[in-house]
């Protein structure tokens, strides 16, 4: 039977903790740092106009595009392999 624990690094430290609690910790992390991704994303985009409208240039075209979820590109991909 499969081990239920599972080894995570934590600083220099290795951990032995069961693999549900891992896994959940794991997707709390991924969900804060998407979170994190898509507020910088944000900003950028923000500053870039602002950045071109101090220099006189026109807005960028296509800048506001959002990336495709990993739905849409299962999708995509399904479409492409036929």
């Amino acid at each position: 039977s499969p081990p239920e624990k599972a080894m995570v690094c934590f600083g220099g430290m290795f951990i032995e903790l069961p693999k549900a609690k891992t896994r959940e910790m794991l997707r709390q992390d991924q969900e804060e740092l998407d979170e994190e991704i898509n507020n910088l994303r944000k900003e950028l985009r923000v500053k870039v106009n602002r950045l071109y409208e101090a220099q006189g240039k026109p807005e960028l075209k296509g800048f506001n595009l959002n990336p495709m979820s990993a739905e849409e590109m299962k999708l995509i991909n399904r479409i492409l392999e036929g």
